[in-house]
């Protein structure tokens, strides 16, 4: 690819506005180590400004009429395709990202904020009848939905532009103003988004505010009472903490995972093996739903095993920059070395080692391993990182009751033709969402996306996040 220029001072955005208090967060490049840019990082006072501004913003917001949120949204699709390449080449160097993921991204990022768009102008209600008995004679009901108030957004590294996207959009598309902390690690994405949002003359003041900001700095981001509704994406300790800190205001978590994957006798495993090795390892694992367990019947064992170990020892890794990397650096030298620990200590408790494994500086080697005892990390906890795990079944239930040994439920994928199977496994799997043919990583972004336990509360999905980011207001009329 063409290497591109970032700049080397980015604002932050108070109240519809750049502003560039400081230049005090510096961001790296992923693969490099050197510091690509700096931003703006918020203190409090300017979080408190943010809020005291969205608040003031609510009623202005809410009286948009559809067809305006709707432009707003189409502008910045628009604005969002015409600065792909900058969209792309950032994600690549603040997430080490390998550039055709980074794509990616991109495209879903541009794909979510025109579902919104479609999804502003259906904001129905309903009329429901209310006569039910003779004391209701006369009587009619409807409801509408009307925009929550201001909401506060808390958005992760490992998808830095289309995860900020699932809350920046709704909350647009339904009416709600917003103020929002991307990662630090990452926070470019969100960035570009506020200085698009930022032409759009439209939006009341006080509409939305991208504030880079220190954990220990952000706590109104989760306290303070003018916020109404708190949507993090992070990791399961941490989001339940906001949850009971929290106070009053609607929580919605979307957390971690360790994902199952389960292969029957009958898959077809040339298709399963490209799905899982995509979903294993792309973006070096670093994804919630990636896939970590691989449950395998076994009948076809022994062969599938052998095939995906030969395939993850071809996958490439480097420089995210070059188009035929496929595993990027991780996000960080800490978290290579703490994943590096987890399968050394597998290994050591019995474990084989199948392929990969080896770690210098952020960059672990895509690993394959079986035969991992049950009580191990790699098993109990979330890996987020490019490290796959298998183990084999022979009855079809059992394969269920493994994918639900775990405290984590957000997706589960299967690979069968036999669909009472998969039915059965629709009605028994406790998670959010189950794969057919494919693998728990995949995701569309105007389905309903989210976890049970561990792995979070509410859902994802424009339509599903506008519904969180509203309340229902009814109405009842007395015809006689």
């Amino acid at each position: 690819m063409a290497v591109m220029k970032l700049k080397d001072v980015y604002p932050l955005y108070l109240n519809n506005r750049a502003a560039q208090p400081n230049a005090d967060l510096a961001v790296t490049d992923k693969f490099t180590g050197e510091v690509a840019f700096r931003t703006a990082l918020a203190t409090p006072e300017i979080i408190s400004e943010a809020i005291a501004g969205a608040a003031r913003a609510a009623e202005p917001m809410a009286r948009l009429a559809s067809f305006e949120r709707r432009d707003i949204l189409a502008h910045c699709v628009t604005r969002f395709q015409e600065r792909f390449d900058e969209l792309a080449y950032a994600l690549c160097v603040e997430a080490g990202k390998p550039i055709a993921d980074s794509e990616g991204e991109v495209g879903r990022l541009i794909d979510t904020f025109r579902i919104a768009a479609e999804e502003a102008t259906r904001n129905y209600g309903e009329v429901q009848p209310l006569d039910i008995s003779a004391r209701a004679r006369g009587y009619m009901g409807m409801w509408k939905r009307v925009p929550i108030g201001p909401c506060s957004f808390i958005s992760p590294f490992n998808f830095p532009l289309n995860l900020a996207a699932h809350k920046i959009a709704p909350a647009i598309a339904i009416g709600c103003p917003f103020v929002m902390k991307p990662a630090s690690l990452t926070p470019l994405g969100a960035i570009i988004m506020g200085e698009v949002l930022a032409e759009c003359d439209i939006l009341p003041e006080g509409a939305f505010s991208i504030l880079p900001a220190s954990r220990a700095g952000a706590d109104l981001f989760t306290t303070d009472d003018r916020l109404k509704l708190l949507s993090f994406t992070g990791s399961p300790d941490v989001g339940w903490d906001l949850k009971a800190r929290a106070g009053k205001k609607k929580v919605v978590l979307e957390l971690g995972g360790n994902a199952a994957v389960v292969v029957d006798k009958d898959a077809d495993l040339d298709h399963a093996l490209a799905r899982i090795i995509f979903g294993g390892y792309y973006q070096s694992g670093q994804s919630c739903i990636h896939v970590q367990r691989v449950i395998i019947h076994e009948d076809i064992y022994d062969r599938f095993r052998d095939m995906l170990a030969a395939k993850v020892r071809t996958l490439k890794s480097g420089d995210p920059k070059l188009r035929d990397t496929f595993i990027g650096p991780m996000i960080s030298v800490n978290e290579a070395r703490r994943l590096k620990g987890w399968i050394d200590d597998a290994v050591a408790a019995g474990a084989t080692l199948l392929a990969g494994g080896g770690c210098e500086g952020n960059m672990l080697e895509a690993a394959l391993l079986e035969d991992v005892p049950h009580d191990t990390d790699l098993v109990r906890e979330e890996a987020f990182g490019p490290v796959v795990i298998l183990s084999k079944f022979s009855d079809w239930r059992a394969a269920l009751a493994e994918v639900n040994d775990s405290k984590f439920g957000l997706q589960a994928g299967l690979f069968t033709r036999d669909i009472h199977k998969v039915l059965e496994a629709w009605d028994h799997l406790d998670v959010g969402g189950i794969v057919v043919n494919d693998v728990s990583s995949y995701r569309v972004d105007n389905m309903p996306y989210g976890g049970v336990k561990d792995s979070g509360l509410g859902r994802e999905g424009v339509r599903f996040a506008m519904e969180d980011m509203s309340e229902i207001r009814n109405l009842v009329i007395r015809r006689s």
